[in-house]
């Protein structure tokens, strides 16, 4: 299967591969830049939220060195809205790291692991897109096309390791880049989790999920946990035309990121003492928000005060897009500014 199956990927490629902003077009060479910044903003995000981001990063950040000048609240406040934000202090950690070494990236695997933010995906889609290297590239999209190619009985996450090494066993010594994107494409457009259009799919002759009559059934996954539930509060406080931000820790949950104030975030419900000042708050709804191991239930609570000494950065209200808030505490701020109107 292994020649067959990477001959007849590379073939339908060449006509069907998706035009994407980060991809190099006819004969121009991979930009490593832009492969690597792609990758570490398509980690656990869609294509197309991805699309927007990357033009606005790309246009404002044309190149590492760039990126890795750039004052590190801006890029922040930039990456506002596509989640897991340890990968934006990741990715102005790999930026200086790369800037210092001459501005190049390294074209290996075992040089790019040693890279602030990338781990073993990542670096070897790098080395195969950007530089040509065979490096075995598998993300969810591929796990999902080799699960059902393979017909691979064992669960995620226990499968891992066998469908790395079934997904070394097609990847071919060369085009491994065009390979890689490929096997991307096809889990994407086609071999998708629901309804796989195996009529249209170049794998779908060796496919032995196809040949059991039930494709969709593969990858096998273990059970989910249940995600616990979690309660805070947030707290809207404004002086004249300006809202009350705080800096969150560096390190942790959005960390860095300019938010509200926020009370502790608790399965059971916050204490009432957690506010930045006592005044008189006012009920202003509240928002719900899904992070990947907990659902967060937040409250807010928004009152005026005259005492400007209750924190240190107050933000103009009709510039509180401009401050690159995390999506949760961009939802609160929706309330609190139909609060503010209403008042």
């Amino acid at each position: 299967m292994t020649v067959d199956a990477s001959n007849a990927l590379l073939r339908w490629y060449v006509v069907d591969k998706r035009s994407l902003p980060w991809r190099a077009e006819g004969d121009e060479r991979p930009n490593p830049y832009r492969v690597w910044l792609s990758e570490i903003m398509l980690q656990q995000t869609t294509v197309a939220a991805v699309r927007r981001y990357f033009e606005k990063f790309t246009s404002r950040w044309p190149n590492v060195g760039a990126l890795a000048e750039a004052d590190e609240a801006e890029v922040m406040a930039a990456w506002a809205g596509l989640g897991y934000y340890a990968r934006a202090r990741n990715l102005i950690a790999c930026a200086r790291a790369v800037s210092a070494a001459g501005a190049r990236f390294p074209e290996t695997e075992a040089e790019l692991l040693k890279l602030p933010g990338i781990g073993r995906y990542t670096a070897a889609a790098i080395a195969a897109i950007a530089f040509g290297q065979r490096a075995v590239v598998v993300d969810a999209n591929v796990e999902r096309v080799v699960s059902r190619l393979f017909a691979v009985k064992e669960e995620l996450p226990g499968s891992r390791e066998q469908i790395y090494k079934l997904a070394g066993s097609i990847t071919p010594e060369r085009n491994c880049g065009d390979f890689a994107q490929a096997m991307m494409d096809l889990g994407s457009t086609i071999c998708t989790p629901r309804d796989p259009a195996c009529g249209i799919c170049p794998l779908s002759a060796m496919c032995a999920a196809r040949q059991e009559g039930q494709p969709a059934r593969y990858p096998l996954k273990a059970a989910k946990r249940a995600r616990p539930n979690k309660l805070g509060i947030a707290y809207w406080l404004q002086h004249d035309d300006h809202v009350l931000l705080v800096r969150r820790p560096g390190k942790g949950l959005l960390g860095g990121m300019l938010a509200l104030p926020t009370s502790s975030w608790t399965e059971a419900a916050p204490a009432p003492d957690e506010a930045p000042v006592a005044a008189n708050w006012n009920e202003a709804g509240a928002i719900d928000h899904v992070f990947t191991h907990f659902a967060l239930n937040l409250r807010l609570l928004c009152a005026d005060t005259d005492d400007r000494a209750a924190g240190e950065i107050w933000w103009p209200v009709e510039r509180l897009s401009e401050a690159g808030l995390p999506t949760v505490f961009a939802k609160v701020a929706q309330r609190g500014l139909a609060w503010r109107q209403a008042a």
